[in-house]
């Protein structure tokens, strides 16, 4: 029997690199493997059209409106650009262009939740302060709202930044109608003096002297006695009749 020729070593070499070279293969960081070979990445803001090969290289095309790439790729696809949904408390900060993403900020009176890159993928509405609490610091983009109750003596109707000290309506020399509460200030009113009340009970007496007298006025009436003329005799001043004469005597009764 015949015995297979032994490879030369210059072909068992050439053999061994070549395998080697496919099992080890490391692009550069400009580069990106497809296959067994190395291609130039395509710059920030472009994808790759078509893989190199030995005739040529990369091709490169621009990212579309919508899309963007931040770094240098060997990807076929740009990335989509980030929408600021006023829905998840945001809004743009900077619009997306063919080599950055969107950046969103929380909305007017929000604070950031989700923290992404240089902005905020969601936020949520700063805590309003309850009555009886001041604003102990307040609510940034970063952080909500910090509320602190009053003390006893002072009040606050969630807005303020301090809690304010009941009115002392005494030192007003005024009168307190309603006490204050930690929501709310005391409540003053004008002082009623001795002399004041006075004047008020002789006003009331008089008062009531007035409508006595008009209701005896509207009782004669009623009787006809003012009305009536009192009709006598010139010579002997009598009554000229007998309904005059008991007229009278009603009258005088």
């Amino acid at each position: 029997m015949k015995r297979k020729p032994a490879l030369s070593p210059s072909l068992l070499l050439i053999l061994v690199m070549n395998l080697s070279r496919g099992q080890t293969l490391t692009c550069h960081r400009a580069e990106y493997q497809t296959g067994n070979r190395c291609c130039p990445k395509c710059p920030v803001g472009y994808r790759v059209k078509t893989d190199c090969n030995e005739h040529r290289s990369t091709s490169c095309v621009p990212c579309t409106e919508g899309t963007f790439m931040n770094q240098p790729t060997g990807l076929k696809q740009c990335f989509p650009c980030t929408d600021c949904d006023a829905g998840s408390g945001v809004k743009i900060k900077t619009s997306c262009t063919p080599s950055s993403d969107t950046v969103c900020e929380p909305l007017e009176g929000f604070f950031c939740l989700d923290p992404a890159e240089n902005g905020c993928m969601a936020a949520q509405k700063h805590t309003g302060c309850k009555p009886g609490q001041y604003i102990r610091h307040n609510g940034t983009a970063q952080r909500d709202t910090e509320c602190s109750d009053c003390s006893e003596g002072k009040y606050s109707d969630g807005t303020f930044p301090m809690c304010l000290s009941h009115t002392q309506c005494e030192s007003l020399n005024l009168q307190l109608i309603k006490p204050g509460t930690v929501s709310t200030d005391a409540e003053c009113g004008e002082q009623t003096s001795g002399s004041t009340a006075v004047v008020v009970v002789s006003v009331v007496i008089s008062m009531n002297i007035v409508a006595a007298l008009a209701l005896v006025m509207i009782l004669l009436i009623k009787k006809g006695c003012l009305n009536t003329e009192k009709r006598r005799n010139s010579e002997n001043g009598k009554p000229d009749d007998l309904e005059e004469t008991g007229r009278l005597q009603d009258c005088q009764q």
